[in-house]
């Protein structure tokens, strides 16, 4: 039997920190206010060490229950968690790389003058990402989804005072409420016909049931409402538009929420409902074409950015695409281990890329870099590292979750290994093109910025000014270790290790995958999207080290081709013309000009000139002639006792 875990600990301790710096940190030191902040969230990843170790292996899920909660009629959710395997690699991972963030963040963040409220907000943010994870119930998982997002508004748009930022953490805010709409429907149907949102008692009636192989039923339909709900927070076609834009916040903000843990949400809320998809192909079908379009589409965006926030926003909606293709053709456990290996690389590129900005003053123009691998090489090494695995070069991790990803879709439809493996050739070309354009050739540094100035500390990301300088130790320590789990993490995939440790979760494999399977096969496609990937890599090297003349020559020729790609394809102007512009402007004409003017003020400016006139009959009754006061008194009662003589004939 295994013993009380106490896993409420685990998501209670990072709200405590986030609660203390939040009411006492402006008034503390920024060194209370770190160690408050490192303390509770390396408590939190310490703590999830210990449950770990005292539930393995783990076979048998476990459940604590918190509270009884909500009790109407024969429906009941109470708050409690649940540990299994899943919630076991989502847990480390949130609590592991979310604390090596805040470690990172310490340096980042030091000259800022909201360091205590960053500190607090990060925090805030790993209580709910927590409460999501270890959810036993989709209602529980919804505060989580649901504070997540609030925490993520906030940490985007941190610094308010910039209307980029501001306007981007609303947007992000607006995007996942029309994701978590489809959401909200589908859970309401959960309650409609199973009474119940508590994952076991929904599997358990789910189980038994016929897959709709014959058109759209009750589970294609829920599946295709929470598919709508992940697409807005992780960031998919058509509902991806707010991530690029969430750069505007400080990059270990893009390292912990759009690379490691929030984007992920998505994924594993589709993976922790795989009974539902397994029974609704329509809704699996979804899925993967939503992942494979998204996979391609962000990485042909990526080729053409300039800033380097931006490719690697790009290259998390791209790869959380491929998390998307695994879970659409039923190989969740390839999905998950994708999810962790990417939490590595992604984490450390985005961390290495903020570990650039800090050293050339908060520039983040790719095209102002260069030359910077002899100024600040630790974060080369790793930078280059991270770019290997994303990449998929063997034998980093991003090589075996990548891969299995690809030879499982190839036994689905070799359509979308095709799809996948032309996107990790375009994912190896932008990536190398960051690398070389950040790291080779000479320094390109502009001496003044378009404002006419130097760049200079809290000039958007800006930490100082001079030449540029390597990290402090606080900000290269988490670098490395991120460095080590992107050589090495995905080990854990060899032989198929990670699926063997999700499979009391998921499952055995399905014997028609088996029955598919080859192993001549599977290491001739494995050459292929290696190739693809050192092809890629090739490219990148002969037009931005070798012949770096040629990309401008490139986009001169491609010509409208070129601006479409850069200008993102001009999906945003489209948004704000066919959505934005119609709502905003009719809002603005119903609800100010029809019913602030018409209604309200119409209303207003007719009840004050009706208010003066009566006043001003009134008055006339305020004569001061005695005989007059008189007079209305004797109307008065003689009407009074005509009303009562009329009362008492009707009697």
């Amino acid at each position: 039997m295994t013993p009380n875990l106490n896993l409420w600990l685990i998501p209670v301790l990072p709200l405590a920190g986030a609660a203390i710096n939040g009411f006492f940190g402006k008034k503390s030191s920024r060194t209370a206010v770190s160690v408050i902040a490192l303390v509770f969230s390396g408590a939190a990843f310490v703590w999830a060490l210990t449950a770990v170790a005292r539930f393995w292996p783990g076979d048998v899920p476990y459940r604590e229950l918190l509270a009884h909660w909500i009790r109407s009629g024969t429906f009941s959710a109470d708050f409690a968690f649940y540990l299994d395997r899943l919630s076991v690699v989502m847990m480390l991972v949130v609590t592991g790389v979310g604390f090596l963030i805040h470690v990172y963040s310490v340096g980042y963040m030091w000259d800022d003058p909201g360091y205590y409220r960053f500190f607090s907000y990060l925090n805030l943010f790993m209580f709910f990402m927590l409460t999501l994870v270890l959810a036993n119930n989709y209602l529980v998982m919804f505060i989580g989804w649901e504070g997540v997002g609030l925490a993520s508004y906030l940490l985007i748009g941190f610094w308010f005072t910039k209307d980029s930022a501001a306007s981007a953490g609303k947007k992000a805010f607006i995007v996942n409420r029309i994701g978590d709409f489809g959401f909200l429907i589908g859970l309401f149907l959960l309650i409609q016909h199973f009474g119940s949102l508590n994952f076991v008692q929904v599997f358990n009636q789910v189980q038994p049931m016929p897959s709709e192989t014959a058109g759209t039923g009750l589970l294609t339909t829920i599946g295709i409402l929470l598919m709508v709900g992940a697409c807005g927070k992780s960031a998919q076609i058509p509902l991806y538009v707010w991530l690029p834009d969430a750069m505007e916040g400080p990059t270990p903000v893009s390292a912990l929420i759009h690379a490691a843990t929030m984007v992920t949400a998505g994924v594993y809320m589709v993976s922790r409902s795989h009974m539902i998809f397994e029974r609704a192909p329509i809704a699996l079908t979804v899925v993967a074409i939503i992942g494979t379009l998204t996979a391609f589409f962000a990485a042909t965006v990526g080729i053409a950015q300039t800033d380097i926030k931006k490719v690697l926003a790009y290259s998390t909606v791209s790869q959380l695409g491929y998390m998307f293709m695994a879970c659409g053709v039923g190989a969740f456990s390839a999905g998950i281990f994708h999810l962790m290996t990417h939490a590595f690389f992604k984490g450390l590129l985005f961390l290495g890329a903020g570990s650039v900005i800090h050293a050339v003053g908060g520039e983040q123009d790719m095209r102002k870099m260069g030359g910077l691998r002899s100024y600040i090489p630790w974060t080369f090494l790793t930078m280059a590292i991270a770019t290997l695995a994303i990449s998929g070069i063997i034998p980093f991790a991003g090589f075996w979750s990548k891969d299995e990803i690809l030879w499982k879709a190839y036994q689905a439809n070799p359509v979308y290994w095709a799809m996948g493996a032309i996107t990790a050739f375009i994912t190896s070309f932008y990536m190398f093109r960051l690398l070389f354009m950040t790291f080779f050739g000479e320094y390109r540094a502009a001496k003044v910025n378009e404002y006419g100035r130097v760049p200079h500390a809290h000039d958007d990301e800006g930490h100082g000014h001079g030449e540029p300088h390597e990290s402090p130790a606080v900000m290269l320590v988490p670098l490395l270790i991120l460095a080590f789990l992107s050589t090495v993490g995905g080990l854990v995939g060899i032989h198929n290790g990670f699926e063997h440790f999700l499979r009391p979760v998921f499952g055995p494999e399905s014997p028609e995958a088996i029955s598919n399977g080859s192993s001549g096969l599977e290491f001739l496609l494995m050459g292929v999207s290696l190739a693809f990937a050192l092809a890629g890599a090739t490219v990148a090297y002969l037009l931005y080290v070798s012949r770096p003349y040629l990309p401008d020559r490139f986009a001169e020729s491609l010509g409208g081709l070129y601006r479409a790609v850069f200008n993102k394809y001009y999906v945003d102007e489209l948004y704000a013309k066919v959505f934005v512009n119609p709502l905003v402007n009719g809002s603005t004409r119903i609800l100010w000009q029809d019913i602030d003017r018409k209604v309200i003020d119409d209303t207003v400016n007719d009840a004050a000139d009706g208010a003066r006139y009566v006043s001003d009959e009134v008055r006339h009754m305020e004569s001061g002639n005695l005989r007059s006061y008189a007079g209305w008194i004797a109307a008065g009662a003689a009407v009074l006792i005509a009303y009562m003589a009329w009362e008492g004939a009707g009697r």
